[in-house]
């Protein structure tokens, strides 16, 4: 039996149009556009959200606040919300703890996170999430929405794990930009990729996820993806780091590291990786030394846990 939903996408950039190709054969969905630049025959909120099984925010985690609060009132009881936003917003909430603030305490939401890239979707090549809600309802429903797809999802209860994993791992995959930059090597490449998925273990059960959650798709899957993408956003800033460069340097990851500081969201000193893009991002200047001082700080004095 082929299930057909109402599906409200939120915004119309990369992630939104990915949405869209996968959802538009099967399903009935609807675009809104918070700044609509085009033709295209979008919707209102009013018109759209009431109909929804399913509404997916593909919208920067900033006007998650705003338009929570704008649908919470128009959805059905049993309507999915679901976010792939993977960064804080100016309070330093994840998309998680803004729709726990602000939905209702009987609607569903869920987080997905994974290696999506827009243009390989778009392209018809797999991509790969983890799905977190506290139910397997809404895993069911959303793999209804996308069982006829090559968007493949596995289902965890670990929002917080995959949340700050995802979130995290932008900060991290700007240090593979740095080292490819300064071609650093292969073995650097090798050593950043155990340093990360350390530090994110560590992290995400501070901030209250599992151990050995950022080993999945929302951690290494994505960092891998992101820290050697060609076109990832975050690899290429740090290659502007290294090289000295501070113009557009703006992003998630950089916001997040931001948002961590203003906020106090964590004690960074025993995250000497964390550290080290952190004191990059702010002052891109002999970025080389830095990394040589770093590794020669790591393994001649290793950090106690």
């Amino acid at each position: 039996m082929t299930l057909s939903l109402h599906i409200l996408i939120l915004g119309h950039g990369e992630m939104g149009h990915a949405m869209e190709y996968l959802l538009k054969d099967r399903h009935t969905f609807a675009i809104w556009e918070q700044f609509p630049q085009s033709n295209y025959p979008y919707t209102t909120l009013e018109q759209s959200a009431p109909l929804a099984d399913i509404v997916l925010f593909c919208l920067p985690v900033n006007p998650h606040r705003e338009v929570t609060q704008r649908i919470a009132p128009l959805l059905k009881r049993n309507c999915l919300c679901v976010s792939i936003a993977k960064g804080l917003d100016e309070s330093g909430k994840t998309a998680a703890q803004i729709f726990a603030e602000n939905l209702p305490a009987h609607q569903p939401y869920a987080l997905l996170y994974g290696p999506m890239i827009s243009e390989e979707i778009r392209a018809g090549r797999s991509a790969f999430a983890q799905l977190g809600c506290h139910d397997l309802a809404a895993f069911h429903v959303m793999q209804a929405a996308f069982n006829h797809t090559k968007l493949y999802i596995e289902h965890t209860v670990d929002i917080a794990g995959i949340s700050w994993a995802v979130i995290l791992k932008n900060v991290y995959a700007m240090a593979f930009g740095m080292a490819d930059e300064l071609q650093l090597g292969d073995n650097v490449r090798g050593y950043l990729a155990t340093a990360a998925l350390q530090e994110l273990n560590q992290i995400t059960q501070v901030m209250g996820g599992q151990a050995g959650s950022p080993y999945r798709l929302a951690g290494l899957g994505d960092l891998i993806t992101t820290a050697t993408s060609e076109s990832s956003h975050h690899h290429e800033l740090g290659r502007k780091l290294a090289r000295e460069e501070t113009d557009g340097i703006s992003g998630e990851g950089p916001h997040t590291l931001k948002m961590i500081k203003q906020h106090r969201l964590l004690s960074t000193e025993n995250y000497r990786l964390f550290q080290l893009i952190g004191e990059i991002v702010q002052n891109p200047r002999n970025v080389r030394s830095k990394f040589d001082d770093y590794f020669k700080q790591t393994f001649q004095h290793p950090p106690q846990n």
